[in-house]
């Protein structure tokens, strides 16, 4: 699962094809990857902000609508078009693969990180680096979380050009971003958000989570094992977090992101989008238990949040006083259960 390198694996020699689902790195003429630009796996850029921008206004599709970005789809479960490339995936040619003294050369599938910068009505708010798979949910979850939107009703239109790296959101009802919170701030991959950030917008809103929600102990673990199996992306590239909405039945849906908080701001997305009530819902999470974990899964409602992987004493602290139930090192049939208790049964 995410954390983990994935195991190198000896066998094919290196093929001229291009793997399926994946954008495509060029070789040089000695048959070693050459750096250059990921294939396009989007719709064409289009100009916008002080560049003619007239093809973009009327080609973008509304929030909610496919028109022809291909990420739009806000149903559970959904996977991409087998005959579209995955923007989600690279592959990098000519990696060098070692099995003790054998070495065969061959094309690897990897996670691309993207930069995608964040405007609300004009203003440039945060630069997110992600996964560019599902950016409408991204977007909405990441505007809700920081206190932009309460309901994606909120957002008038929501335009996505991954071919220049931007995502236009423009709110219903024009009001100051909060003071002090947007700006060229850079959110990482791995490292969250700064504390100014974290002092100001989490405060404001997370919120505590009151749910009577009981779920026993080994549908816990179930749901982690099927959290394992729940991502064709990561068993692709072994290089992304994965993350689940999932009720006592199983997972209702799946994300994977280069970035762990992502994962959860597309998971709050898509909950969103599709008025998904959270209280009676869990979230399957493939890498530890941080702070800004917690934080997420209290501004998106849900009451118990599962991983494989350790808890920081900060998160836990955190989970005690916002009522939600972590656990954590669910894994080969045992877990932990740090935090309101009452909530797993045996």
């Amino acid at each position: 699962m995410q954390g983990d390198a994935k195991e190198p694996s000896a066998g094919a020699k290196t093929s001229e094809a291009v793997l399926p689902g994946a954008a495509r790195r060029p070789h040089e003429p000695d048959g070693m990857p050459a750096a250059g630009e990921l294939r396009e796996s989007s719709r064409p850029a289009k100009e916008r902000d002080g560049v003619p921008a007239a093809a973009a206004e009327t080609a973008s599709p509304a929030i909610g609508n496919t028109g022809d970005t291909g990420y739009a789809d806000a149903a559970a479960g959904a996977q991409p078009d087998p005959g579209e490339p995955d923007p989600g995936i690279a592959v990098w040619a000519g990696v060098r693969k070692y099995a003790g003294s054998d070495c065969t050369v061959q094309d690897e599938e990897i996670a691309v990180e993207f930069a995608l910068t964040i405007r609300v009505d004009g203003e440039e708010f945060a630069t997110l680096v992600c996964t560019p798979s599902q950016p409408e949910e991204l977007v909405t979850g990441f505007l809700a979380s920081e206190g932009v939107i309460r309901s994606a009703d909120e957002l008038r239109r929501l335009d996505i050009d991954l071919g220049r790296g931007f995502a236009y959101a423009e709110l219903s009802h024009r009001r100051p971003l909060p003071a002090g919170l947007h700006g060229k701030r850079w959110l990482g991959s791995c490292c969250g958000t700064s504390r100014q950030f974290y002092l100001h917008s989490d405060v404001l809103t997370a919120r505590t989570v009151t749910s009577r929600l009981r779920v026993p102990a080994a549908c816990c673990m179930r749901l982690l094992s099927e959290l394992h199996g729940a991502s064709d992306s990561f068993a692709r590239t072994g290089g992304l977090h994965n993350a689940a909405l999932c009720d006592a039945s199983g997972i209702l849906v799946a994300r994977t992101d280069i970035g762990r908080h992502n994962a959860l701001d597309k998971l709050y997305g898509w909950r969103l989008r599709e008025r998904v009530p959270a209280s009676d819902k869990i979230i399957a999470f493939s890498g530890r238990i941080s702070s800004e974990v917690v934080l997420k899964a209290a501004k998106i409602g849900v009451p118990v949040l599962l991983s494989k992987s350790a808890p920081s004493d900060l998160a836990l602290r955190l989970a005690h006083d916002l009522g939600v139930t972590a656990a954590g090192f669910i894994r080969d049939g045992r877990m932990n259960v740090y935090t309101h208790p009452e909530r797993i049964t045996g």
